[in-house]
């Protein structure tokens, strides 16, 4: 018999299984597999547990473990047995093994798939959810290795661990025998297992980046003795903010008894400041940095702010000066923002955090702002600032972060912070690249249900230095796919800024219908054009004409608002000229008491830079009461919809509570300010941003029901799974023949009309004869395959002689028959050819497209994208989507087709895709929709292993 020693180097060390997870407090961990050279921090670490917690793993007193315990705790096969601690700083915080169950007695072709596990968690570290963290990467090194289940025997008296079982959200069952309760479960994820794990993730990450925004305390490394240098300017940033913590200056060079710096305490290292420091703002040479990072991490920072340069953006000695300085920081547990990174700010009152190169505190306010790019970030800031006026509040920043190489803190991290962050509504980024997108999706779609998410992407360059996956989807399909997640796209930043204003000041309107009243009749025209052009429907422009006194603007404005027809009104004003016309303040104010007068609805202007009204507009308050009933179907501002339940949110009503209160704690009493109008310079502005947020209002009210994903009973799920895992076995992964196509298709309900080849004359006819005519004869080379505008398609052959008359004109035409691969396939009934694809993107997913067949719909890009798995609402959506939809509905007096089925056969593709990741692209073409039926004429299936998937495996900061 074989014994777990003389299986100790059956396996290689799995350095893939290193990883870093971030615990439940913020804090940072690395986990590892133990190895033979773990010996004496195993034992560091068991001295320094409890006599009660050694009690409940080993069911006895046991104070010290023995050399045997010692070697076997620490000798493992990475198979049959595997042991993973946790580390910071080095050394073991906790450790997680598992022994396959009778693996010694079994026959070696077929070991068991039952594993016992067990944990050990020293004191200090209990209740930072160390060993949840153990459990999901342990479970997915056991499911690596053919492991299926786990079982547990815990002492009733070990609640905590019997708790980290139970919460983990897997399939399990419980026994109870000889005083210890036993415990046993699937290893499978299942759908509250992933909700578990990704609510647990979403708190720890956003804690971590509290960690960074919300310090306590603040080390400025690097502060120069003269005036002038980045370090000193930081200084003086946080100082002049108003910093509400304690803030230390520190620079090595300081000379021995100075006390401090422009009235800061001063010290020469981290280390010799007396009291806890939460974040330390690095600001020196590159060089100096990991010797930093050591002072840090041993004095017990939480978390660094790198605006250091020399990393990734030189080259690439730099860049592998950017991995070590994160593999440094996360030995002590710490995140870093950076390196070369322009800073964080926290306006809020609590906090006042500038730490940041921007020389002035943003005004404060309900706006969460992301830039990679430090100087994309103080334009946005710039901007943020002139057009929000004087008034502190709704259109201010709340928490700004520029992120420089984001070498570790990402735009995911800081959305998971702002996905319940009391004190930010609207949420803008301006992403440069998106490193993992299955993640970003998935937070987006998550934060969109709460709050607006804006977003503009750059050129698709990546930070220097680091890693992100190429995507071989077209930009539009990336926007498209964004826009299913909730994402309101927008192309520059300026339609950001646009965009933001007016969700931040203003309710979402409940539909498209627009009014537009004002003082200038050309003005109302280009509004009018400009909303047909967004998809929006104006009604026709009111003109109170020049000579309108801003009582007239109050009585127009105050109607349209009323009209329920109107879901949102733009007002155009030009400066009146003349006795009695209205000035800037006064104007303003008749606006914003009509607008207070009817909430509910958007308020929009569109002025001319001659005068002040903008800057009026923004400092026009009102103090009416704003307690009035949302309008059905409403979303946004003080008037949200509710969101949709999820296991991840617990009670799915508190995030809607916070943002219907959200503008109230800026009043001192029970009563809020006005919603303040945001103003624009040009129609096409206005009108851009209003169409935005129709949109978004749309997918909220959507979003509380999304759809499902309907279960088929004549889908052969293990049937396909045998047949994929048998062609690729034979080597048949590209691209399988038509028959071993059809028939995987046919699995999934999925029909292919047959096509018999025909290489000779004869043999078309025979193929006829067997089909029954009438016949089409195509030509399946690559050149002619679906061109049926080349002339290689014949179609209603009605009997032998025109058949093979078509095959001679084919053959005269095109070439010999070996090049043109002729086929023939029974007639279909007439229909609108369209077509449906399949594809595994190496960053989006998997995505299924749709669109109608032909050279028009590919030059003009017309094709619709969803996310898989697609739900019954998302296909029927999909379908309407394409701008030449109308052809499949009746278009001009034409027989409406059968869209049901269209959307039925989007749903089995998008199964096919979701159950069975080897199939990487699905081919429909052409698919024959008709009246009362679908016929698909031509398919093509490519198989490959499947591709590694980090969004289902354990929770991992992105490797550096």
């Amino acid at each position: 018999m074989q014994t777990p020693a003389d299986r100790q180097d059956r396996h290689e060390y799995p350095a893939h299984w290193e990883a870093d997870v971030v615990l439940r407090d913020g804090g940072t961990a690395r986990i590892r597999p133990i190895t033979v050279d773990d010996a004496d921090r195993l034992v560091s670490f068991y001295e320094q547990v409890s006599d009660e917690s050694k009690y409940y793993r080993f069911f006895a007193p046991y104070p010290r473990l023995s050399a045997k315990d010692v070697h076997r705790f620490t000798h493992h096969d990475f198979v049959d047995r595997v042991g993973l601690a946790a580390t910071i700083g080095g050394e073991f915080i906790a450790t997680v093994r598992y022994d396959r169950i009778g693996v010694d007695g079994a026959p070696a072709s077929a070991p068991a798939d039952e594993a016992e596990v067990a944990f050990l968690v020293q004191d200090a570290h209990q209740g930072r959810g160390v060993a949840s963290a153990l459990l999901e990467h342990i479970a997915a090194v056991a499911r690596e290795r053919g492991i299926r289940r786990f079982a547990a025997e815990v002492l009733p008296a070990n609640t905590k661990m019997i708790k980290v079982f139970t919460d983990a959200g897997y399939t399990q069952k419980r026994s109870f025998e000889d005083g210890v309760v036993r415990l046993e479960f699937d290893l499978e994820p299942t759908d509250r297992s992933l909700a578990v794990q990704r609510a647990r993730e979403q708190r720890a990450e956003a804690r971590s980046v509290r960690r960074l925004l919300a310090p306590g305390s603040v080390a400025v490394v690097g502060v120069g003795r003269a005036p002038g240098g980045v370090g000193r300017g930081l200084l003086g940033n946080i100082r002049d903010a108003g910093f509400t913590g304690s803030l230390y200056a520190v620079n090595t060079a300081f000379p021995e008894g100075l006390k401090d710096i422009d009235g800061v305490p001063a010290y020469r290292s981290v280390r010799d400041i007396d009291g806890h420091v939460d974040l330390a703002v690095v600001a020196v040479p590159a060089d100096h940095v990991p010797h930093v990072v050591t002072e840090c991490g041993e004095h017990g920072v939480q978390g660094l702010v790198v605006v250091s340069a020399g990393y990734a953006e030189s080259g690439p000695d730099g860049r592998e000066r950017q991995r070590e300085l994160v593999r440094h920081a996360r030995t002590y547990g710490m995140r870093i923002i950076g390196p070369n990174a322009f800073g964080v700010i926290n306006t809020s009152p609590e906090v006042r955090l500038n730490a940041s190169l921007a020389p002035e505190m943003p005004r404060a306010g309900r706006i969460g702002l992301f830039a990679q790019s430090g100087a994309i970030g103080i334009a946005l800031l710039s901007r943020l600032h002139r057009r929000g006026g004087g008034v502190t509040g709704v259109t201010g920043v709340s928490t700004f972060v520029s992120s420089g190489n984001r070498a570790d803190v990402s735009g995911n991290d800081v959305m998971q912070y702002w996905y319940d962050d009391p004190d930010t509504d609207v949420v803008l980024m301006y992403l440069e690249s998106i490193g993992n997108p299955r993640k970003f999706t998935r937070l987006a779609r998550r934060t969109a249900a709460a709050k607006p998410l804006v977003v503009v992407q750059g050129a698709g360059s990546a930070p220097q230095g680091h890693a992100v996956r190429a995507t071989r989807l077209p930009r539009a399909t990336v926007s498209a796919l964004l826009r299913q997640a909730g994402v309101i796209r927008v192309d520059t930043i300026t339609e950001l800024v646009d965009a933001g204003l007016l969700l931040a000041r203003q309710p979402l309107p409940a539909g498209p219908r627009v009014a537009i009243v004002g003082n200038s009749e050309s003005l109302g025209l280009l509004t009018y054009d400009q909303c047909l052009a967004e998809g929006l429907r104006p009604s026709r422009p009111v003109d109170l004409t020049t000579g309108a006194t801003a009582e007239d603007f109050h009585r127009a404005l105050s109607g349209a608002l009323a009209d329920e027809s109107c879901d949102a009104v733009v007002v155009t004003a030009i400066p009146a000229i003349g006795e009695g016309s209205p000035g800037d303040a006064e104007l303003a104010e008749a606006l914003s008491s009509a607008s207070a007068g009817v909430p509910g609805k958007p308020v929009l202007v569109v002025h001319v830079e001659l005068g002040g009204l903008a800057e009026a507009l923004s400092a026009a308050t009102s103090t009416a009461p704003q307690a009035v009933a949302t309008p059905p179907g409403t979303a946004g501002g003080a008037h949200r919809p509710p969101l949709p339940a999820s296991p991840e949110r617990g009670d799915p009503r508190r995030p809607a509570e916070r943002l219907s209160t959200a503008t109230a704690a800026d009043s001192p009493g029970d009563r809020e300010p006005s919603r303040l109008i945001p103003a624009y310079p040009a129609p096409e502005r206005a009108v851009q941003a209003l169409g935005e947020a129709v949109k978004y209002a749309q997918w909220r009210r959507e979003a509380v029901d999304p759809g499902k994903v309907p279960e088929f009973e004549d889908i052969d799920e293990k049937g396909a799974a045998e047949l994929i895992d048998g062609l690729l076995a034979r080597g048949q992964g590209l691209t399988p023949g038509a028959e071993e196509t059809c028939e995987l298709l046919a699995r999934y309900g999925i029909h292919v009309r047959p096509a018999i080849a025909a290489p000779t004359p004869d043999a078309a006819a025979e193929a006829a004869r067997t089909l029954g005519y009438p016949v089409a004869l195509k030509a399946t080379a690559p050149h002619l395959r679906h061109r049926a505008d080349l002339g290689g398609v014949r179609l209603d052959l009605a009997d032998e002689e025109q058949l093979r008359r078509a095959y001679a004109e084919l053959t005269e035409l095109f070439g010999k028959p070996v090049e043109l691969r002729p086929v023939v396939q029974a007639m279909a009934p007439r229909g609108v050819d369209t077509v449906v694809r399949a594809v595994i993107d190496p960053a989006a997913g998997a995505v299924v497209s749709f669109g109608l067949a032909g050279a028009a719909s590919q030059l003009l890009d017309d094709t619709a994208h969803r996310l898989v798995p697609v739900t019954d609402r998302e296909a029927t959506s999909l379908v309407r989507s394409i701008r030449t939809a109308p052809l499949l509905f009746g278009w001009r007096g034409s027989t409406p087709v059968d869209t049901p089925a269209i959307e039925e056969l989007l749903l089995r593709v998008s199964r096919l895709v979701d159950d069975h990741p080897e199939v990487v692209a699905v081919t429909l073409e052409p698919v024959v929709v008709a009246p009362h039926a679908l016929s698909v004429l031509g398919a093509t299936v490519r198989l490959a292993p499947p591709p590694a998937r980090d969004d289902l495996g354990p929770r991992t900061l992105p490797a550096y």
